[in-house]
């Protein structure tokens, strides 16, 4: 490889990423494997360059931008943490809009997720994104540290900040009343267990989220979608048997996996971004919401 040749890592070297990212093995290892993987014609510095978060390509809407507000929002989560705190994003002016939770991935609310609700707001709705990691200090500003933070909350404790944060859009006075959830990676299993746990949820959209029990699914009210990348192994194993749930509760529900995607492919900041799939999967959110919520 040449020296002014940007390297691009192959799909062995993405889902050994996927794997370091979940937890399954620290960075250091990471880099060793990979370099190993390489036969050591890749540098380490190389294979980060490649992998690891780029949050300014993320921008597609400026906190700055006319068309919306934006604020931080402290509320209460009296099951959870006591304290929360999110971004609030909605459409210049006094609304009411309809609603929606963004759920972030397991490493709290980063620039990335920020963006999500800011582009929300410019689609005409009041948006909420949560960051788990207020209680022990908030989004570090890396994505490594974050993920250690996640790591220390409570999972349970954790769920019921973001039930909290559905509940106080749902009653919000620039809030319709009508509140969906989005959800990626760790917060897609979240944006599907809020379904289950909120009868009044008005419809639920996961990406490439953890699968609840089949058991579970007679308690959901709201309509799904959910969004697969057709080579995210790890998570679509466990998609046959809800969707066998689902059909079996007659549930309402649309499911999509995009050809070639990997897991994390709406993220626009890492190399598992597939802006075809990207842009397919949010014109398709947008109007699921807009369907179900206003």
């Amino acid at each position: 490889m040449s020296d002014d040749t940007p390297y691009v890592p192959d799909q062995s070297i993405l889902e050994l990423y996927d794997g370091y990212v979940h937890g399954a093995f620290d960075r250091r290892e990471f880099f060793r494997r990979a370099t190993a993987m390489t036969a050591g014609t890749v540098t380490s510095a190389a294979i980060a360059a490649a992998v690891m978060p780029k949050y300014a390509l993320a921008a597609q809407v400026e906190p700055d931008d006319k068309r919306i507000a934006s604020t931080i929002l402290p509320y209460d989560s009296p099951k959870g943490a006591g304290k929360m705190s999110g971004l609030l994003a909605h459409p210049a002016g006094d609304g009411p809009w309809p609603g929606v939770v963004v759920i972030h991935e397991n490493r709290g609310l980063n620039p990335y997720i920020e963006d999500v609700a800011r582009r929300l707001a410019v689609a005409g709705f009041i948006a909420l994104a949560p960051d788990a990691l207020f209680p022990v200090g908030g989004y570090p500003g890396n994505d490594d540290d974050g993920r250690t933070r996640q790591r220390e909350r409570d999972r349970k404790e954790m769920f019921e900040d973001f039930v909290a944060a559905a509940e106080l859009l749902m009653t919000h006075p620039q809030c319709t009343g009508r509140v969906g959830s989005v959800g990626f990676c760790y917060g897609g299993g979240v944006s599907n267990a809020l379904a289950v746990r909120l009868p009044t949820l008005g419809a639920a959209s996961c990406y490439y989220g953890r699968q609840v029990p089949a058991e579970d699914v007679p308690a959901i009210k709201a309509p799904l979608q959910f969004h697969l990348g057709e080579l995210d192994k790890r998570i679509n194993a466990g998609w046959p048997a809800l969707r066998e749930a689902l059909d079996a509760h007659g549930n309402s529900y649309e499911s999509y996996i995009y050809d070639n995607a990997n897991h994390g492919f709406h993220n626009d900041t890492t190399p598992r971004f597939d802006a075809d799939a990207a842009q397919e999967s949010w014109q398709r959110t947008l109007r699921f919401f807009n369907a179900h919520l206003i």
